[in-house]
């Protein structure tokens, strides 16, 4: 196939096009960048110059392509607080990518989050139907994202062959800048590892190589309308990670109480939070998917996340 793949060059997509380019596949990588340019041309991948707000660029490259996977999401701007144009403009992307293939049964891939689909059990593919009620607590920015979501396995209808794999808000590795990375960062800057409430929550969690390993299982065999779950491990205590860490760092390991959550993790603390498990059985059982790099526990144990002292 010719696959067109927004977030290429991302945490994410560096890993995806690499497998995409081994199974035989032509990558056509998304960069707004010189730097996401150069490395997608030394990976092996052609590059098409755009960004997400150039729905013209995307509905062409689409068009010109056997299937497409949808990983780009504007982070730097959600992250400024203005997630809700973040995920408008995620929405759109993935309309135009709908007029493109219509009628065509080719693969629309895109990426979403198991978190926020369901609080204190643990969520399973089934969740997060468009007539779920769990939808109407999240925000309006989650709210555009589940509707993206939504839009997306909807587009089966149209003769796409479409899916969506939510990924677990840990993907971690050698290189990871996310969530966990920004947990040791806090850590070193507090002088503790902390851990909200009694650090019970959990969080799933993903291996990125393995999360890679699914959208491609995605692109070449998802039936369409299929909702999917990168999921290795459904959930780990949040301070089991804060143990980890503070055994590493050589730092006290602590409590920190719900009222000095906020000034003490920033906006970490929402994701903090969340007790958000979700399993991938259904998954697994469709495309016969079988994580096999470490686990997040394991995978912090191996020492990277703390060689670098920004992390």
């Amino acid at each position: 196939m010719r696959v067109f793949v927004t977030g290429a060059s991302g945490w994410i997509g560096s890993a995806v096009v690499p497998r995409l380019l081994g199974a035989g596949h032509q990558v056509v990588g998304l960069a707004r960048s010189d730097a996401s340019a150069a490395a997608l041309t030394a990976a092996g991948a052609e590059v098409h110059r755009g960004t997400l707000d150039d729905l013209d660029g995307l509905r062409g490259a689409a068009a010109a392509s056997d299937g497409v996977i949808h990983l780009a999401f504007k982070h730097d701007i959600a992250f400024s607080g203005d997630f809700q144009g973040a995920a408008d403009a995620d929405r759109r992307a993935v309309e135009t990518f709908g007029e493109a293939l219509a009628g065509t049964g080719r693969p629309l891939v895109i990426a979403a989050g198991t978190l926020g689909l369901v609080q204190g059990r643990v969520a399973t593919e089934e969740d997060g139907a468009p007539d779920d009620p769990a939808a109407a607590e999240l925000g309006a920015g989650p709210q555009t994202r589940l509707a993206t979501g939504h839009l997306a396995l909807s587009l089966a209808s149209r003769d796409v062959r479409s899916s969506v794999v939510r990924l677990a808000p840990t993907v971690h590795g050698e290189g990871d800048n996310g969530l966990i990375a920004a947990l040791i960062g806090i850590a070193r800057a507090r002088g503790v590892s902390g851990y909200l409430g009694d650090g019970t929550n959990r969080w799933p969690a993903v291996h990125r190589y393995d999360a890679a390993s699914l959208i491609h299982l995605a692109l070449e065999k998802a039936p369409a309308g299929s909702a999917l779950h990168a999921t290795a491990e459904e959930g780990v205590p949040i301070r089991s990670v804060s143990e980890v860490i503070g055994r590493h760092l050589g730092l006290p390991v602590a409590s920190v109480s719900p009222e000095d959550a906020a000034e003490h993790f920033g906006w970490l603390t929402h994701f903090l939070a969340a007790d958000a498990p979700a399993s991938s059985t259904l998954t697994r059982a469709l495309l016969d998917w079988r994580p096999t790099h470490p686990g997040l526990i394991d995978d912090l144990d191996k020492g990277h996340y703390f060689h670098s002292p920004t992390a």
